[in-house]
């Protein structure tokens, strides 16, 4: 009896031990729904994991959010796609330094046979704003996530604000804002990478009216939580993310990634910055 007891504690002890060093090569990484919804973390983090041993466990929310988890020192690092929010995020103290990845393109969506006429406007402020009068159905994520905040930046450049009827807000993430906006029959801002992969897969039946404008540019950049906020942050495994991302094998993994045959994300580290 006094040989199964022991053997039981030292089975316990060992598991202690195991969970511990399996949560000291764990890595918290806060990011947005559109690294999740296009594929690309799938193809991203397994090679890191493979090279390193150190296991990536992605949190995918909005950018808001992700910055939010940062804060409360609930991330090791973030990846998100709001500049403005990344700088002040930077400038308060919470990240050590941000860091550009890649890029892609927002877009605006809608229904086939585009009924506001938005394909037929110059920019995507235009766009909106034919939107607007139009009072066409408009489904806004409405989570304060890097597409949400530039929405809302595009319908202030227009001068307007969105409060017809049909203007409508998700409260969700992207996938989701898309296939409600394609039950709607209407329009909707999205990350090209999500968009194409749904599209890809037949999880939405839009049509791309507008994109690759200046104003529909959509750079993500990877920020250290800082470690002097939350001491807790694994930050050489963080930096070693980073590194990765920024690498040329990250970078050519994130060129290479395609949905339905075309690019969803160009590589933009810039060692220089």
């Amino acid at each position: 009896m006094r040989s199964k007891t022991i053997a039981l504690i030292c089975i316990c002890l060992t598991l202690f031990v195991s969970s511990g060093s399996l949560a000291a090569n764990r890595l918290r990484l806060a990011t947005t729904t559109s690294t999740e919804n296009s594929g690309l973390l799938d193809v991203l983090i397994p090679p890191f994991e493979k090279a390193s041993g150190v296991a990536v466990h992605a949190i995918p929310v909005g950018t808001g959010k992700a910055l939010a988890l940062g804060k409360r020192c609930d991330a090791d690092l973030v990846m998100v796609h709001a500049p403005g929010l990344e700088k002040r995020f930077v400038a308060q103290g919470y990240g050590v330094k941000r860091v550009p990845v890649m890029y892609n393109h927002f877009a605006i969506v809608g229904p086939p046979g585009d009924p506001a006429g938005v394909g037929k406007c110059e920019d995507a402020v235009k766009a909106l704003a034919r939107i607007a009068e139009a009072k066409a159905t408009f489904i806004s994520r409405g989570d304060n996530s890097g597409t949400n905040v530039k929405e809302l930046m595009l319908w202030k450049k227009a001068g307007i604000k969105p409060d017809w009827p049909g203007y409508k807000e998700a409260g969700r993430g992207m996938g989701a804002t898309l296939t409600m906006a394609g039950q709607m029959g209407g329009y909707t801002l999205t990350d090209i990478g999500t968009f194409l992969k749904y599209k890809s897969v037949g999880k939405v039946n839009l049509q791309i009216h507008k994109t690759q404008t200046p104003s529909l540019r959509n750079p993500y950049s990877v920020i250290l939580v800082n470690p002097k906020r939350c001491p807790k942050v694994r930050a050489k495994l963080a930096q070693a993310f980073i590194d990765f991302l920024t690498s040329p094998r990250g970078q050519k993994i994130i060129a290479d990634y395609k949905a339905g045959g075309r690019q969803l994300f160009w590589p933009d580290a810039r060692p220089d910055k």
